[in-house]
């Protein structure tokens, strides 16, 4: 029986310095890629603004969680003591706001941080058991000592000759071709 052949699925290049991995992201904005992907092993700020990365829409679904959050706390605590079952205790009023600040502030925090686990895993794709630079020769350096890149085959500029010189020019140790899974 015949197997399908195997498509590139992209270029990893190893750098021995943030420094170098920089300049790569950056050459490799200029030429126009756009899926590229950066592994260190500690964070490097200009690496994101080399990449011209856009800003993670997680915070925007997390504030309206925790503000659903407080409105459904608040609403339900308002429904319970107000109208649904009154008690008068010590001559207090039924609709007190400090007592419901408590239970607002926890629902709130519960809320936005359901929603920020849920939102990590779904746009990081994780988890993920299987991926093309896992069979890299040498990649786990990438939590150790190496600055790798990675350019994803998917991107409409890429060109593998071109892009191969592009990062060895910018001072790859090494390019290894990324096999996508058949």
């Amino acid at each position: 029986m015949a197997t399908p052949e195997t498509v590139a699925a992209g270029i990893m290049a190893e750098f021995e310095s943030p420094h170098l991995l920089v300049k790569a992201a950056q050459a490799a904005h200029a030429a126009g890629l756009t899926l590229i992907e950066a592994y260190t092993p500690f964070p490097v700020p200009e690496v994101e603004e080399a990449m011209r990365l856009p800003r993670s829409p997680i915070a925007r679904f997390v504030f309206v969680a925790g503000l659903t959050g407080a409105m459904f706390a608040y609403a339900l605590q308002y429904w319970i003591a107000v109208l649904n079952y009154p008690i008068d205790v010590g001559g207090t009023p039924a609709h007190s706001g400090p007592a419901f600040i408590p239970i607002t502030f926890e629902l709130t925090v519960l809320f936005g941080s359901i929603t920020a686990f849920i939102c990590l895993f779904a746009f990081t794709g994780l988890p993920r058991l299987w991926h093309p630079v896992f069979e890299v020769r040498g990649f786990e350096s990438a939590t150790i000592d190496r600055f790798w890149l990675g350019v994803d085959g998917r991107d409409p500029r890429y060109d593998a000759a071109a892009t191969q010189r592009l990062l060895v020019d910018a001072g790859a140790l090494r390019v290894v071709p990324l096999e996508a899974q058949p």
